[in-house]
């Protein structure tokens, strides 16, 4: 069998979950049968660096975040995409899906398109205003690509029910390395001792970049009401922009009285250990997510979740963790409680029927063998 070659067409290549798993994907996909190529509609970054580490090729057409393509980039796709000649084009995310279908347009050889969908869609006014022009731009035409794949099954619901096609739709959700993401007692000790905690400080994480729908203020706010009886407790914040320099974060931290409490780490590479060195972590969002990455990752560490009800994230944890209503702070820190009650024997066993279900059912192995299977499937 000759290889399918693939041309993924992402939004862009920022540290943001949906990108990581197009890398963790590509990563582990078979390329002696599939020829993968990465084309990013904004920019590179690092992502696209270790992508092309990969031996897989990305193209960056230059688009600005914000504003419409101009002519040169729609030629620049098109002129990529009929000189690739792909089997098949994924689109991935919103901006990523529109493309491919242009892209599969204007190319005038009909190559097949799958589209993914990476978030839920509780309202259309909670996005950017372009997003949801976007959003509801695929739906009119959500009836041409082949596979609309969407990581979470609240998310493919609900957008079936604002007009998405919903004879094409499937879920695939997204993918642990549950080898890399491991329990880790070093990790414990020496994070704590690089923060300056003793061995047995309890350590809440949340994982995930500064953006409105992560709602880093339910967070925060459930750290000081947690702490009014707890007070020992510590709280590791990570991901991008979640440092001192945002001043919206550090002006909130100062109000609440808990700057000697919180740890802002920013953006880290080394997350499976920093994962692995929590006693819960958490995921406090209002809106928006699919398929939150961090509470596979936790989980298969041996970490329990306490996590608000958006996207699938209480299917996810089912009986491993706390699920809790969104925009609720006394909710996320009563949760929080009821696990740093417990003593440690319950909560490990607890973070242990949480890896179990992680490699039961979202192991990156079996994501990637089903994104395989869907291709071959289509492309025969």
């Amino acid at each position: 069998m000759s290889r399918i070659s693939i041309v993924y067409i992402s939004t862009g290549l920022s540290t943001g979950g949906a990108q990581i798993i197009l890398y963790r994907i590509l990563s582990q996909i078979n390329q002696e049968n599939f020829s993968p190529v990465v084309i990013s509609l904004m920019g590179s970054e690092k992502l696209g660096e270790q992508i092309e580490a990969l031996g897989i090729p990305v193209y960056n057409i230059g688009m600005k975040p914000g504003t419409l393509p101009t002519p040169a980039n729609i030629w620049r796709l098109i002129h990529i995409v009929r000189k690739l000649k792909p089997n098949l084009i994924q689109g991935w995310m919103y901006h990523g899906n529109l493309a491919a279908q242009l892209a599969s347009y204007l190319s005038f050889t009909k190559i097949p398109v799958f589209w993914s969908i990476h978030s839920s869609i509780y309202s259309l006014t909670l996005p950017k205003k372009m997003t949801a022009s976007v959003i509801k731009l695929c739906a009119g035409i959500s009836q041409i690509p082949k596979k609309i794949i969407y990581v979470s099954q609240i998310g493919k619901s609900q957008h079936e029910k604002i007009g998405y096609y919903n004879q094409n739709g499937c879920v695939i959700p997204n993918g642990t390395d549950t080898s890399v993401f491991i329990p880790s007692v070093e990790a414990r000790l020496t994070v704590r001792k690089e923060l300056g905690l003793s061995e047995n400080t309890f350590l809440i994480g949340l994982i995930c970049r500064y953006h409105p729908m992560k709602d880093h203020a339910n967070f925060l706010q459930a750290a000081a009401i947690l702490l009014k009886n707890y007070p020992d407790t510590n709280f590791l914040l990570i991901g991008t922009e979640v440092t001192l320099e945002n001043q919206v974060l550090y002006r909130l931290i100062q109000e609440l009285g808990i700057i000697d409490r919180v740890h802002l780490l920013g953006e880290r590479t080394d997350i499976p250990r920093l994962t692995a060195t929590l006693d819960i972590a958490s995921s406090s969002s209002a809106y928006g997510e699919g398929w939150p990455l961090i509470l596979g990752e936790a989980m298969s560490c041996g970490v329990p979740c306490v996590v608000t009800d958006v996207g699938d994230s209480g299917w996810i944890v089912g009986d491993t963790g706390r699920v809790v209503p969104p925009r609720n702070s006394e909710a996320l820190a009563n949760a929080w409680q009821e696990l740093l009650t417990l003593d440690s024997e319950q909560r490990q066993k607890l973070g242990m029927s949480a890896r179990q279900r992680v490699i039961e059912n979202f192991s990156l192995e079996a994501v990637v063998n089903q994104y395989e299977a869907i291709y071959s499937e289509i492309v025969k």
